[in-house]
């Protein structure tokens, strides 16, 4: 059977994640945040920044990653949270390639001691903490201590943490308050606008050698109204529709393409 690739033409799956950094596409509102976030490093500053799931807070990250690529900056990229404060500190110890003692204070003077010796280089460090949320509160109960030097006279580090809604409400609690004190920069990502899925489908068609509208206007239409506009959700219903599209037959993904495709994924009440 004839791929839907072969079908349609494209020169590779369109809705892959496998997409360079500098390729990435995002709409004015995320481009923003983006710029935000470089600007908060290049103030030595700290930042939070949270989303709901599928909103495009990896693309964000991944493309403040880029932006940051040719400036004095080493980004270290946290994700295993889920661990008390020791064995987080081990974590990004382990990142920065750095070697670290049994306890708890010896594993952060190891940290400290790295990023002062950073500084020395002219070289800043950058702390990413994906999935921040999950973080244990103990870890929270701490980390605003890394964000602390000399006296809390300077910054020699940025701390950006990225995770779901309910972070910005367990930081905001009053035991969490000196850590959000010093998150100079609280940054929300909203999901896509109607326009942006449009122009989403367009781009990701385009850099597969599509160039013509694919998709109807009604289809877009209610792929966006069901997903919500996450970019997550987008790509699953839109490579579930060029697939059904194919296996019909099909030249163009049309309404009732997009119907059966959110029927079968439970989407529009038809699936389990």
């Amino acid at each position: 059977m004839t791929s839907y690739t072969d079908h349609f033409g494209f020169n590779a799956v369109p809705f892959s994640k496998d997409i360079d950094d500098d390729k990435l596409w995002l709409p004015p509102s995320k481009k923003s945040i983006v710029g935000d976030l470089v600007e908060c490093v290049q103030e030595r500053k700290h930042a939070v920044v949270t989303g709901e799931s599928g909103a495009g807070k990896t693309c964000v990250t991944r493309a403040v990653r880029h932006a940051l690529g040719n400036q004095a900056v080493r980004l270290t990229y946290c994700h295993n949270v889920t661990l008390g404060r020791r064995d987080f500190y081990r974590h990004l110890c382990h990142a920065l390639g750095v070697p670290y003692g049994s306890t708890a204070g010896d594993v952060f003077l190891s940290v400290t001691r790295h990023v002062e010796d950073l500084a020395r280089e002219r070289v800043f460090p950058v702390f990413l903490v994906d999935e921040a949320h999950m973080l244990h509160q103990d870890t929270l109960d701490h980390l605003h201590i890394l964000t602390n030097y000399a006296w809390d006279s300077k910054s020699l580090l940025s701390v950006i943490l990225v995770g779901l809604p309910e972070l910005e409400e367990r930081l905001v609690l009053r035991r969490n308050r000196s850590l959000h004190s010093r998150l100079s920069y609280r940054l929300s990502i909203e999901p896509l606008s109607p326009d942006d899925t449009a122009d989403y489908i367009r781009m990701r068609l385009g850099a597969v050698g599509c160039n013509k509208e694919l998709f109807t206007s009604d289809a877009v239409a209610m792929l966006h109204e069901a997903t919500s506009g996450s970019l997550r959700d987008v790509d699953r219903v839109a490579h579930s529709a060029l697939r059904l599209a194919a296996r019909k037959k099909r030249k163009l993904v049309e309404r009732d393409i997009i119907q059966a495709v959110l029927q079968s994924s439970g989407y529009l009440g038809g699936g389990p």
